[in-house]
């Protein structure tokens, strides 16, 4: 529809709406007319005659001129309490209140321009009479049961039409809503109209206030508390049940979404209230996951000290289109950056979430610049486009097996990579730079672990020497991001089996893709420079486990209808990883934040380790077999597969 069919079919409803009121108007104050003198007539002329009628007669209680003006008053109140605009069909309280509000200020108008009269006495010639209170008050509420029933009641009647119809409820999935709130409310009436998932039909709510249990929403009785979830499935043979609640934690949201999943029923949940707009709509209702029933007390950001951390500022993500770095970008947008810069080198993703963001938060200054951080002289031009104030570096190389046949590619990314970022953001003004790292880093037995052990000891370098602050975050295995454990056991289910487990017995520490970055976005919150910051992640999780838990969660029952192969450790893995190294336990530190730990690097010689990181990074760009031997250099705590080979070889 064009702009000019749109006013036209506005013009209309709003002059079809006017020509209602009128009608009530009118038809009010003639009935007022009538029931007044019917109680006159009935024997309570008494309580009327001496206040209202002194002539004796109540058959011209109103004038014609009186009601089109007392109409009037009416319609200027309805227009400016925005009867006019609201969409009926959908409306709901807040709508009621603002007409019973413009009732209310209309009936008011109409009472004074009544008293005004009193003090104007030429009015009489022009058809005016003083009519007293009585009749206006009683008109009043004649023309507000008529405003309802003219709004609501048409809503009714569709109803009724629609339930005459309508597919029959007995072809429909019967579906249970968890969460009585405003969002439960709204799905329903969106599953109601047929305008959501049309073959759906609420039996049902569920919510944990146990002063609703047995209320209704539209006629939909709420039917218990979370702990009668599979009762109700079975009594009403529920098939699909919807999770809309937007405010839950991620422990009692991995509690509810468990007990949804045992009924074996289809479950979908609404996104997270961060994660979607200010009000939700069904299309934040998402299909579950496995990381929805995985959990461990929930880590908050401070928000204040993150806000003033990223308000007005401009802030440039490397990898900004990863997994990890595009969730950067999400919770950075929250708090009303400047401008967001993405940088990367795979422009699928940064395109994906470039539109994302900006049709999420259309007032949001998003920029994609497509670069390498091995290229110096691409990360100039954009720092000196941008001149960004924050610089939060993602980008790397991080798959372990990958990294063993590739040492130099691993330093050429990892390492060279991160060195060109340091310079080129201290050299163009940068006041703050946060860079991921890992807990592989720690005691690495892997290349991969040790380029980031490397870059560690980088950043510590440049936050002795610059004004530009700079600190490390370092942190686990991320669920669902690119390359973990369980999209790869999620692809092997799909295929048929079996899933792959390297050893019975290993072990990892794990978090959230938004854990993550809420993590890196509280550490540059922090800001002490040459800082280490960990997030306390609980107990490690055995793999084994985890990997029983995903084919469960698929319907498949471990080693019965879906088998788990023990493959061996693969080159560079470790049975269970650190997240500090002896020498930083010993030196921790609880930050403000409680959750998040810091430490500082042992101390180097910075004229050996310049050495031999420039050493490092020219055997790196000639390819040299050499790499691995020069990182053992730098690292003398570096163990990998190597090693145990070249010992064989010397027994």
């Amino acid at each position: 529809m064009n702009k000019k069919s749109f006013r036209i079919e506005k013009f209309s409803r709003v002059t079809a709406l006017i020509l209602l009121d009128v009608v009530c108007c009118v038809a009010a104050f003639a009935f007022a007319t009538w029931f007044l003198h019917m109680a006159v007539e009935g024997g309570y002329g008494l309580l009327f005659m001496a206040k209202d009628d002194p002539n004796g007669t109540l058959y011209h209680y109103f004038t014609n001129v009186q009601v089109a003006v007392f109409t009037l008053l009416y319609i200027a109140a309805f227009f400016v309490f925005r009867l006019y605009s609201s969409v009926w069909s959908v409306s709901g309280l807040n709508e009621g209140i603002m007409a019973i509000a413009g009732v209310g200020v209309g009936t008011v108008a109409c009472l004074l321009f009544n008293f005004l009269l009193s003090f104007l006495p030429f009015t009489h010639d022009m058809g005016f009479r003083n009519s007293g209170r009585t009749g206006i008050i009683l008109a009043g509420i004649f023309i507000g049961i008529l405003v309802f029933i003219t709004r609501f009641g048409y809503r009714i009647v569709r109803k009724g039409i629609a339930s005459l119809t309508e597919t029959p409820t007995r072809n429909k999935k019967p579906t249970l809503i968890v969460g009585a709130g405003y969002f439960g409310a709204y799905v329903h009436s969106q599953l109601s109209n047929g305008q959501s998932a049309p073959d759906c039909v609420t039996v049902g709510f569920i919510d944990d206030n146990k002063s609703k249990v047995g209320m209704r929403i539209d006629g939909v009785k709420i039917l218990g508390t979370t702990e009668d979830i599979p009762a109700v499935v079975k009594q009403k043979k529920v098939k699909e049940i919807i999770i809309a609640i937007p405010t839950l934690t991620s422990q009692r949201r991995a509690e509810i979404v468990t007990v949804c999943r045992e009924t074996g029923c289809h479950v979908r949940l609404v996104a997270p209230l961060s994660e979607i707009g200010e009000k939700p709509t069904m299309k934040d209702l998402n299909e579950i996951n496995i990381t929805d029933m995985l959990f461990r007390p929930e880590v908050n950001l401070d928000v204040q000290s993150v806000e003033s951390f990223i308000e007005h500022k401009t802030i440039l993500v490397t990898g900004g289109g990863g997994s990890i770095g595009s969730e950067i970008c999400r919770q950075a947008a929250v708090f009303y950056p400047s401008k967001i810069i993405i940088f990367d080198i795979y422009e699928n993703n940064a395109y994906e979430l470039y539109c994302e963001l900006k049709q999420r938060r259309p007032w949001l200054n998003v920029i994609i610049r497509v670069g390498s951080v091995r290229d110096k002289t691409r990360l100039d031009d954009v720092m000196d486009e941008f001149h960004p104030d924050i610089v939060l570096h993602t980008a790397a190389h991080k798959h372990v097996p990958l990294m063993e046949d590739s040492p130099a590619e691993a330093v050429k990314n990892n390492v060279i990579g991160t060195l060109n970022v340091l310079q080129s953001a201290d050299e163009h003004g940068v006041k703050r730079f946060v860079m991921l790292s890992t807990d592989k880093a720690v005691n690495p037995t892997n290349v991969m672990g040790a380029t980031k052990r490397i870059t560690e000891l980088i950043v510590q370098q440049f936050a002795k020497n610059s004004i530009m602050r700079c600190m490390t975050v370092r942190f686990g295995n991320v669920l669902g991001s690119h390359g973990s454990v369980i999209p790869l056991f999620e692809r092997q289910i799909k295929e048929g089996g079996p899933v792959l487990v390297t050893d019975k017995e290993i072990t990892r520490y794990f978090m959230t893709i938004p854990e993550a970055a809420q993590l890196v976005l509280q550490a540059g919150a922090l800001g002490e420079s040459g800082a280490i910051y960990v997030l306390d992640m609980g107990e490690p999780v055995k793999i084994y486990e985890l990997a029983e838990k995903v084919i469960r969660f698929h319907g498949y029952e471990p080693n019965v209808d879906m088998p788990i192969k023990i493959t061996g450790l693969r080159p560079g893995e470790k049975m269970y990883e650190e997240l500090l190294t002896s020498d930083e336990q010993n030196a921790m530190e609880k930050t403000v934040h409680g959750r998040i730990f810091k430490a500082f690097p042992e101390p180097i010689d910075p004229e050996v380790f310049n050495d031999q990181l420039n050493e490092l990074c020219e055997l790196a760009r000639m390819n040299s077999s050499a790499v691995v031997d020069c990182i053992h250099e730098i690292l003398p705590n570096f163990k990998n597969g190597n090693d145990n080979d070249k010992e064989e070889k010397t027994a």
